[in-house]
């Protein structure tokens, strides 16, 4: 029990950091690029709006970038602190990715994001847009890495156990680097912060437009929001299917308990819409079905069965047994015995699943049937909030499109001004892509349990040897200190939103400006 409590506090802690820290890469993942898209309007144009707007815009990309920082050094840090098993197993494979992250792109981005700050007055129209983009290509490096170590967690390939190091090891980079589910979550992950920061430059945009303030800057503002945030939500939801797909290739058990699929029904699968997951009796209530739809996300066609909890629980026992045998040979390969190797190349891929067993006997080659039936029952995580937090998200998701969807047609039609409604829905829908990001990533890290690393390592084997009051005294001092940062970045950001665009200089051109648009 008292192991338990050390791995449920490890968790707590990495997703109270983790879940902050998320506050704050979406929007700078979105803020660089609409940065640079109002720069290059600058310089081509010659407009002096633009060029504000970029210093306004960048003004509260600079508050939320700092805070970003702060709040993700913790998190490497946490693998040593409060994963020391984790990170000496699988150290030879995360550890480069992190590496590339800080060379390749945490220096490139604090490099250039005082450049783009200082660089004004020093540098050409030219130079100073090319730092832009090099600040935008600098964030979107640093996602890429730190989702392809995620996706590895996910999808762990190009690597190979070694039975005289007990570690993981990586045998190809190549196939680490093109792993599917990390090139599907980077791409996925990037949009959704596109849309995040198109919401807010359009959020605000609108309220400047609802209070008749700064009527010119915020019209283009909220042209240029409208017009990539619809392009951005379009890339998200489009990419979320292509994600369901790889789920439905890789974590099959992941998807079936996000669709609360109990039973593998016979081919095309329906996508259930709504409904009361029952965990203890293993079936969903009052379950609304759209015929045909899962088994086209998950399988590509109508064909194909798309396998259920019960099945996939039962083919998750057949691993453990497995693992058992591996793990056994194993032991002998340790004492010497190399004629235990070829048994045990043949059963390795399922060591993983016999380590589960670790959780209930120190003996995994003696453990019983009922063991290795409560290893398979810890396969499957909890449903109900799989099920709920995603449905969530989506609903986030279609909401955006429609507010995009509206604000780029009145756009492009000139009478955005005149539509009331749609700028205060903007205003008050301005939290929605954050609510979509947190609930997707819980999706995404909550539905891998029972495992740290998928198949590989399970999360019970992963943690330091900690004491429930130091994890306790910590996750009291990150909650308080991430909660302070979260209050200052709020007052900071209200401040600036208030103080408008105007602030940039005496106010007297957009006092004219808008004046002169409103007549």
């Amino acid at each position: 029990m008292f192991g338990d409590d050390i791995v449920m506090l490890s968790r707590m802690q990495f997703g109270l950091t983790a879940l902050y820290h998320f506050l704050f890469v979406p929007l700078t993942l979105g803020m660089t690029f609409i940065l640079g898209i109002m720069e290059s309007v600058y310089v081509m144009t010659g407009k002096a709006v633009y060029k504000d707007m970029v210093k306004f815009w960048g003004k509260l990309f600079g508050i939320n970038f700092a805070m970003g920082v702060t709040t993700g050094l913790t998190l490497e840090f946490q693998f040593g602190t409060n994963w020391a098993y984790y990170s000496h197993y699988v150290g030879d494979i995360f550890g480069p990715l992190l590496a590339a992250e800080g060379w390749m792109a945490f220096f490139l981005e604090s490099t250039f994001v005082g450049l783009f700050f200082f660089g004004w007055d020093r540098l050409t129209k030219v130079q100073h847009l090319l730092v832009t983009w090099l600040l935008a290509v600098g964030t979107s490096l640093s996602a890429l890495w730190i989702l392809i170590a995620n996706g590895w967690m996910q999808h762990p390939v190009g690597a190979e156990f070694n039975y005289e190091t007990l570690r993981m090891e990586m045998a190809s980079f190549a196939d680490v680097f093109f792993n599917p589910v990390a090139q599907v979550k980077f791409v996925h992950t990037v949009a959704a912060g596109y849309v995040t920061g198109s919401m807010f430059v359009l959020g605000i945009s609108s309220w400047y437009l609802l209070n008749q303030r700064d009527i010119g800057f915020a019209r283009r503002s909220f042209s240029i929001a409208s017009a990539f945030g619809l392009a951005s939500v379009l890339s998200v939801i489009v990419l979320g299917d292509e994600s369901g797909y790889t789920s439905g290739e890789t974590q099959k058990i992941k998807l079936a308990a996000i669709e609360s699929e109990w039973e593998t029904h016979p081919a095309p699968a329906s996508f259930t819409v709504f409904g009361f997951p029952d965990q203890e009796n293993e079936r969903t209530d009052f379950a609304i079905k759209i015929p045909y739809v899962l088994g086209l996300i998950a399988t590509r066609s109508i064909d194909e069965d798309v396998k259920g909890l019960k099945d996939l629980r039962q083919e998750s026992a057949e691993r453990i047994k497995s693992g058992m045998i591996a793990y056994g040979e194993l032991q002998k390969l340790r004492a010497g015995d190399l004629s235990a190797k070829p048994a045990f190349e043949a059963h390795k891929a399922d060591l993983g699943y016999g380590l589960l067993l670790k959780k209930y006997t120190g003996q995994v080659i003696d453990a019983d049937a009922a063991m290795i039936q409560q290893a398979a029952n810890d396969t499957i995580p909890q449903v109900a909030p799989l099920f709920w937090t995603f449905r969530i998200m989506v609903a986030c998701g279609f909401t955006l499109l429609f507010i995009f969807a509206m604000s780029f047609y009145y756009c492009a039609t000139r009478v955005a001004d005149q539509k009331r409604w749609l700028m205060r829905m903007a205003v008050w829908c301005i939290p929605l892509p954050w609510i979509a990001a947190e609930t997707g990533w819980f999706v995404a890290e909550y539905g891998r349990q029972p495992w740290t690393i998928s198949g590989v390592l399970p999360t019970h084997m992963s943690v330091s040897s900690l004491s429930a009051d130091q994890l306790w005294f910590s996750i009291g001092g990150f909650a308080l200190f991430y909660t302070v940062l979260l209050i200052i970045e709020m007052y900071l950001m209200l401040k600036y939103v208030r103080l408008g665009p105007s602030s940039l200089h005496t106010g007297r051109y957009y006092f004219e400006q808008s004046a002169a648009l409103a007549h």
